[in-house]
């Protein structure tokens, strides 16, 4: 476990994480917060809300944009457990997320700072701050765990 407290944020997003294990998802979660208050959260539900696109970063973030009644969030922070992959890394770009906090990289399917690195293309419109590991240990032991339940 981590030396030192985690982030209040990065908790938030752990839990959410442990709700996805919980209803039998892949144990990701993320949380929205703007101005250090949190605004939205949410855990990856593909399996639960039968849409492949319910990963923990889309649906923190459409819930975010609904709380806060606009569809930019570029005074937003997303603290998510693990490494966005392509189709969230993409949202995050288009929602103008300030800051980005991620625990667990991603070998396989990340595309922020592994495989498609999407946003170090001079194609895409907005990059935020990007903060990678914050979390990972527990994350990463999560996830682990999962999938070993499940060989």
């Amino acid at each position: 476990m981590t030396r030192w407290p985690l982030p209040e944020p990065m908790q938030w997003a752990l839990a959410q994480a442990r709700a996805a294990a919980a209803a039998g998802e892949v144990p990701v979660g993320a949380v929205v917060t703007c101005g250090g208050k949190l605004i939205a959260g949410g855990h990856n539900a593909p399996r639960e809300a039968h849409d492949p696109t319910a990963h923990a970063e889309i649906v923190a973030i459409r819930a975010a944009a609904a709380a806060l009644g606009r569809d930019r969030l570029d005074d937003c922070e997303l603290w998510v457990t693990l490494e966005p992959c392509a189709m969230c890394a993409g949202a995050i770009a288009h929602a103008r997320i300030a800051k980005l906090y991620y625990g667990a990289d991603d070998l396989k399917g990340g595309a922020v700072e592994h495989g498609a690195r999407l946003f170090e293309h001079t194609q895409t419109m907005h990059r935020p701050e990007i903060y990678s590991g914050i979390g990972a240990e527990e994350a990463g032991s999560m996830l682990r765990d999962f999938f070993q339940e499940r060989r």
